[in-house]
């Protein structure tokens, strides 16, 4: 089976509020054991968690052997102040405290640094990103000081310019993506990053209510065109699901995601190949030793 290379494990798929609720005086394991028992059950042994700062991704790593789990945390994502990531993680002012929070996250011990260097498809407008991407210098700034401490970068990222950005900067694997064009999937290809496209949280709020269902169908489309160009192309990609995001429950996600891409593919055994590969490199940079 394939490994969830994007995942929340404080999140509940349902209701972001209340799950943040459950941990804020103290970690709930029951919550992160019936999560675990999900994946187990659907074969999936790999888990890349995208990060909190409610300390329940790091007691996920403790307890994650006895369900015979892999996992991977960043601890908590780090997101400049004012802009979208409080979410998941804590945010900085400035490099020297970016450092400081890099620094942070090799004490406790993380696996890899995340950066949200972008917000988030806006679903109630026009589909568009949320807020102002962060600048390529300072993206590049990230990217360099987490490589010094050695650390592999996962980046929250939507947009062409916002992920070619990533591309140059040297990141190693972008989450989400959306919206990117030719002219960056070339780049990606010809680079060594690795694309998680998590198009399953659009696919899977299809006939819920909460947004135009007209948007989400256009949205999903053009999501679809971007795998099967990149597919094409030969970016390196994986699967992740966001599970834990609105709709989109652990363990059962990934199955979901992996039905979006096969409808991106008329070969299923090369794209299975393509998915391993591209899994394999995030099971190799983003674990520190």
């Amino acid at each position: 089976m394939f490994g969830e290379c994007h995942a929340h494990i404080f999140m509940d798929g349902v209701n972001y509020r209340e799950a943040v609720q459950r941990h804020l005086h103290g970690v709930d394991d029951r919550v992160i054991r019936r999560h675990f028992k999900m994946y187990r059950e659907k074969g999936i042994t790999f888990v890349r968690d995208g990060g909190d700062d409610l300390g329940v991704s790091e007691k996920a790593r403790e307890i994650a052997g006895e369900y015979g789990i892999d996992y991977r945390t960043p601890i908590f994502a780090i997101h400049r102040k004012g802009c979208y990531g409080g979410i998941v993680g804590k945010a900085y002012e400035n490099m020297k405290e970016y450092a400081a929070l890099v620094r942070e996250v090799k004490a406790h011990k993380g696996d890899f640094i995340k950066i949200m260097t972008t917000g988030i498809m806006d679903f109630d407008t026009d589909g568009g990103i949320t807020g102002e991407a962060l600048p390529y210098a300072e993206v590049k700034e990230m990217v360099h000081i987490a490589h010094e401490e050695g650390f592999a970068v996962m980046c929250h990222t939507n947009g062409a310019g916002p992920v070619a950005d990533l591309v140059r900067a040297g990141a190693d694997s972008v989450e989400h993506g959306n919206y990117v064009s030719e002219e960056t999937l070339l780049m990606m290809a010809e680079s060594d990053i690795v694309w998680v496209p998590t198009i399953t949280v659009v696919a899977n709020m299809f006939g819920c209510g909460r947004f135009s269902d007209e948007l989400l169908h256009r949205i999903y489309e053009s999501g679809k065109k971007n795998i099967r160009r990149a597919l094409d192309l030969g970016v390196h990609m994986a699967l992740g699901s966001d599970a834990g995001a609105y709709l989109v429950p652990h363990g059962q996600g990934l199955l979901d995601e992996w039905r979006c891409f096969q409808e991106c593919a008329e070969d299923e055994d090369v794209l299975k190949a393509r998915i391993f590969e591209g899994e394999e490199k995030i099971r190799k940079k983003f674990r520190f030793f």
